[in-house]
């Protein structure tokens, strides 16, 4: 009788890493990292349940941040320590998605620390997989939040101490102080019983987020060869002998029978229940505006100016009146430190399709209210497009001849109509007669919505409107 040994390739992975340089059949990982490892058991158990085409894999600044080089899942990329807010905000917007935050330790316990202990002790229903191998792998060799005393590191040449450094972070039981996590345990990679067990661990960890029971988190105890500079071999004795004394394994949390009142909970409505749903959502300041009966292309507007000017608001305004207009609508802010006073300008997007990402890199309209705004976005405009500017802060006008430009004397009109403060709704009105992407209807619907605190000024802001429509008007 002949035995047969078969290996396969978790269907979860992509055939071949096309997406990373070099080799496209091998990992960038180093030889011994634990990474691999752990990666093949996330993908085996998603494979398992059945739930590749519903998982999201969210990967922060680290080690693992190329982790879309191998896993076929959705993927989103995040700022450092920032796992756990897209979590979040993912599974509550896909409710039925399997979320799987992917950090290591200098990016989990130092950085993003307080993040994951506000989403542990909100008891989203996440989970996340710690990657504890003690050091800062990918930028060097520092010390991390959870090296070892007397460990060697970039930053601690002559061995982390207590007295300099503090003691390890012990993130496990720092979550098991809290009420509301489910499920939490410590495994290590190494050899094969610990493989076993960490194994183990992660198709648990997933199930319980299948089954809607809330925060789940386990901490990997993995090898660094190259960042503990040892060889591989070494490296595992290392993780499972030493790094064990340290971080002790076993589960620090299996379960509890609290109500949390979570968005997880709710149940989804029967199919005899969406109509009347669908119904209320209507009812619910949706006024029959013309915009309703007319389609559009995607409208990219760059609005800027300085710290003052209304440019947040303006934005805000434009955006909310898409919203009103039954449009896909993306809004996102930048300005500068100083915030009154500085520069600052947002992105706003409206589309009849799904809008891919808030940044604009080409807007199809820019909005310049003052000169360094005008020189900074004038050159980013799409050919064809269009230019409005405040020719009462800016004499020269844009040095674009394939693009459509509009002079607007906002601060000259906006003193007419009784208030400087108005300038940014003279141009909007301008934008409006020149045919923007919402229609005049939709501003005025929104105007109430947006500005709230200060309503003695909503008469001033029509008034503004109608004054920038005239002046486009009779131009």
């Amino acid at each position: 009788m002949s035995t047969t040994l078969r290996h396969s390739r978790p269907r979860s992975f992509f055939e071949t890493f096309e997406r990373k340089d070099g080799p496209q059949w091998t990992t960038h990982y180093c030889p011994g990292c634990g990474h691999g490892q752990i990666h093949k058991f996330i993908a085996e158990a998603v494979d398992d349940l059945g739930l590749q085409d519903r998982t999201v894999f969210i990967s922060p600044v680290g080690c693992s941040v190329f982790a879309y080089y191998y896993f076929d899942v959705g993927n989103i990329q995040v700022a450092h320590g920032r796992c756990p807010a897209v979590a979040t905000a993912v599974k509550r917007a896909l409710p039925g998605s399997l979320v799987i935050g992917y950090q290591g330790d200098g990016d989990l316990a130092a950085i993003g620390g307080n993040e994951i202990i506000q989403a542990a002790n909100r008891g989203e229903n996440v989970t996340i997989f710690f990657v504890n191998n003690a050091i800062y792998g990918m930028t060097g060799g520092q010390l991390a939040p959870t090296s070892l005393l007397g460990m060697h590191t970039t930053t601690t040449p002559a061995g982390r101490s207590a007295a300099n450094e503090g003691y390890p972070l012990k993130v496990c039981e720092l979550l098991a102080t809290l009420q509301a996590p489910y499920y939490l345990e410590r495994v290590a990679i190494g050899d094969a019983k610990h493989n076993h067990r960490a194994r183990a661990a992660v198709r648990k960890a997933l199930q319980y987020q299948v089954d809607n029971r809330g925060f789940s988190l386990v901490e990997i105890l993995s090898p660094c060869p190259t960042g503990w500079k040892m060889d591989p071999v070494d490296a595992a004795r290392f993780c499972v002998e030493r790094m064990t004394e340290a971080f002790p394994l076993g589960v620090l949390r299996d379960g509890h029978d609290l109500a949390l009142g979570h968005p997880r909970l709710r149940t989804k409505p029967t199919l005899d229940e969406i109509p009347a749903l669908i119904d209320a959502a209507d009812d619910v300041a949706q006024p029959d505006l013309p915009d309703h009966r007319i389609a559009i292309e995607e409208a990219r507007f760059k609005i800027a100016g300085f710290g003052g000017q209304g440019v947040l608001l303006l934005g805000m305004l434009l955006s909310t009146a898409g919203m009103l207009a039954r449009r896909q609508v993306s809004w996102i802010p930048s300005y500068g430190p100083e915030m009154r006073g500085g520069t600052a300008n947002c992105s706003v997007t409206l589309a009849d399709s799904e809008i891919g990402s808030p940044l604009i890199e080409h807007p199809t309209v820019l909005v310049a209210l003052n000169g360094p705004s005008l020189e900074r976005f004038a050159g980013d405009v799409v050919p064809g497009g269009r230019i409005y500017y405040n020719s009462s802060m800016i004499e020269k006008p844009p040095d674009r001849a394939d693009v459509k430009t509009i002079a607007v004397p906002a601060n000259e009109i906006a003193d007419r109509v009784g208030s400087p403060k108005v300038a940014n709704m003279v141009v909007l009105g301008a934008m409006l007669a020149d045919g923007c992407a919402v229609s005049r209807e939709a501003v005025l619907a929104a105007l109430p919505l947006v500005v709230k605190s200060r309503t003695d000024l909503l008469e001033l802001d029509r008034r503004a409107l109608s004054a920038g429509m005239e002046a486009v008007a009779t131009a």
